[in-house]
C-alpha cells in the first residue's frame, strides 16, 4: 500500500511538472506573438510614414522642375501679357513647393536654406506679375535678376534629383536625410542675394500640363466635325474600307464587332485578322459611319529589334498617309517608345502648318510597319482655310522679338485655342541658355500667344 501511494504521488508530481512546462510554452508563445505583432505593427507605421515623406519629397520636386521651366518661358517671353501668365504659375509652383518641403522630416536649417529661395522666387514672380499686368515690361536689371534666379533652379533640381536617385536607391533613409540632405540643401542658399518681398498667400492650382507628342496635340475640338465628308456607309461598305486601308492583299477577315453611338463621330467597330499572321496578332478600328473614314486602329504585335532610324520612319509615315488620300502632310514631332514610333502629322497648306488638323502614325522600328493610326483631330477641324495676309513681316517679328534670344527658324503656322478657334501666328524655333523653345506670336495683331520649352530627348522631342 505505501508503494502505490508513493508511485501515486511520483505520477503527480510530473503531471505537475509538464503543466507548468505546458503554462510556460504557452506562455512564451503568446508573448512571442504579442511582439511579432508589434514589431510589424511599427514596421507599418514606419512603412506609412516613409510613403507619406515620399509622396511629398516627390511632389516637391517637381514643383521645382515646374518653376525651373517657368522662369525659362518667363524669360523668352516678350509681351508682359505671356510673361504674367508664365510668373503667375512660377508663384503658384513655388508655393505648393514650399507647402510640401514642409511635411519632411529634415532639419530646420535645411528648410530654411530651401524656403528662402522659394520664397524668393515665389515673391519675385508675383512683384513681376503684378508689374505685367499693369502692362510694365520686364527691365533689364529685372531681366538678370529673373535670369539668375533660374541658374539657382537649375542648381537646386540638379541637387534635388541627386538626393532623390540616393533614396531610391536606398542609400539614404529618412532618418538619415537630415544630416546627409543638409550639405545638398544648403549650397543652394549660400550664394542668393537681392530683396525678398513679404510673404505670400499659400494658393494651390493645377500645374501646366506636360504634352509629351507634340505642341496642340491634345487640344479640345469643335462639336461638329468640319472634314467629315461623303454619305452614310453600311457596315459591307465599310468593311471594304478597313480591307483598303491595311491593304486588301494582307487582309484575311474583317468582323463586325459592334457600333460607336458617340454624338460627334458615331462609327462602326471592326476586329481584323491578317493572313499568315497568327490569331492573337490582330488589329482593331473605329470607321466613321458617315463617309467611312478610319478614325484610328491599332494593330497587337509583338515588335521586333530596331532596324530603322527616325528619319526613315518619317519618310514612311508621309508616304502612308499620302496613300491613303492625306495629302500635304507635314512631320512635326515624336516620341519612341516599346521600339515603335508615333509621329504627329499637320496639315500644311500654302506653306502655313495647321496645327489643329493632325494626324498621329505608329510605326514599328523593326520593319516599318504602321501599327497605329489616329485622325481624329483631322476629321473634326480640317477645312480649307481663308488664310489672310500677314500684317507684319517676318523683319518686323524679329526685331520685336528681343536680341537675347537666338532664333534658328521662322514660319507661319495656325494654332487651336482651348475654345474651339484658331489663331494665325508666326511660329518662332530658337534657343536660350542651350535650351530650344517655340514662340508663337499673331500674326495678325503681334500678341504673344504661347510659349513653348522644347525637350530633345533620346525617344522624341518632347514639349512642355
Amino acid at each position: 500500500m505505501g508503494k502505490f501511494r508513493e508511485k501515486l504521488l511520483d505520477w503527480k508530481k510530473r503531471l505537475s511538472d509538464r503543466h507548468m512546462y505546458s503554462v510556460f510554452i504557452v506562455i512564451v508563445a503568446v508573448v512571442a506573438a504579442w511582439g511579432i505583432y508589434q514589431y510589424k505593427r511599427a514596421a507599418d507605421l514606419r512603412q506609412e510614414l516613409d510613403n507619406q515623406y515620399n509622396r511629398a519629397f516627390y511632389e516637391m520636386v517637381g514643383y521645382v522642375q515646374n518653376i525651373e521651366v517657368l522662369l525659362m518661358k518667363s524669360m523668352i517671353s516678350s509681351t508682359p501679357q505671356m510673361a504674367a501668365e508664365t510668373l503667375q504659375e512660377a508663384w503658384h509652383q513655388a508655393n505648393l513647393a514650399q507647402t510640401n518641403l514642409g511635411q519632411l522630416p529634415v532639419t530646420q536649417e535645411v528648410l530654411a536654406n530651401t524656403s528662402k529661395f522659394l520664397s524668393q522666387v515665389g515673391d519675385y514672380a508675383y512683384a513681376l506679375d503684378r508689374q505685367n499686368i499693369n502692362g510694365k515690361e520686364i527691365t533689364g536689371e529685372q531681366y538678370k535678376q529673373l535670369e539668375q534666379l533660374h541658374q539657382y533652379s537649375v542648381s537646386l533640381q540638379e541637387a534635388l534629383n541627386n538626393l532623390q536617385a540616393s533614396i531610391s536607391e536606398g542609400r539614404i533613409n529618412w532618418n538619415e536625410l537630415a544630416n546627409k540632405g543638409t550639405e545638398l540643401f544648403k549650397k543652394q542658399s549660400q550664394s542668393m542675394t537681392g530683396q525678398l518681398f513679404s510673404d505670400i498667400d499659400n494658393t494651390f492650382q493645377e500645374f501646366p500640363t506636360l504634352i509629351y507628342d507634340g505642341p496642340f496635340s491634345d487640344h479640345m475640338t469643335s462639336l461638329k466635325p468640319k472634314g467629315l465628308t461623303g454619305k452614310e456607309v453600311s457596315v459591307e461598305e465599310a468593311k471594304k474600307r478597313v480591307a483598303k486601308f491595311f491593304g486588301e492583299d494582307k487582309v484575311a477577315s474583317v468582323e463586325h464587332t459592334g457600333d460607336i453611338q458617340a454624338d460627334t463621330l458615331p462609327a462602326y467597330n471592326f476586329k481584323i485578322t491578317f493572313k499568315d499572321r497568327p490569331e492573337e496578332e490582330f488589329a482593331t478600328a473605329d470607321v466613321t459611319k458617315t463617309g467611312g473614314h478610319v478614325i484610328w486602329m491599332l494593330y497587337n504585335r509583338d515588335v521586333g529589334q530596331e532596324t530603322l532610324g527616325v528619319d526613315k520612319v518619317k519618310e514612311i509615315g508621309r508616304e502612308f498617309l499620302a496613300s491613303r488620300g492625306y495629302k500635304n502632310m507635314k512631320d512635326t514631332y515624336y516620341i519612341k517608345e516599346d521600339s515603335t514610333a508615333t509621329v504627329n502629322y499637320a496639315y500644311e497648306q500654302d506653306g502655313v502648318v495647321v496645327y489643329s488638323d493632325l494626324i498621329k502614325v505608329k510605326i514599328a522600328l523593326d520593319n516599318g510597319e504602321v501599327v497605329g493610326f489616329e485622325s481624329k483631330g483631322y476629321i473634326m477641324n480640317h477645312t480649307e482655310r481663308d488664310i489672310p495676309e500677314p500684317k507684319f513681316t517676318e523683319a518686323q517679328i524679329k526685331e520685336n522679338f528681343m536680341g537675347k534670344r537666338d532664333l534658328s527658324t521662322i514660319g507661319l503656322a495656325i494654332i487651336p485655342t482651348n475654345f474651339g478657334t484658331e489663331i494665325f501666328c508666326y511660329e518662332l524655333k530658337g534657343k536660350l541658355n542651350d535650351r530650344d523653345f517655340l514662340v508663337y506670336i499673331n500674326a495678325e495683331t503681334g500678341a504673344e500667344e504661347q510659349v513653348l520649352i522644347i525637350i530633345d530627348t533620346p525617344n522624341g522631342i518632347l514639349t512642355l
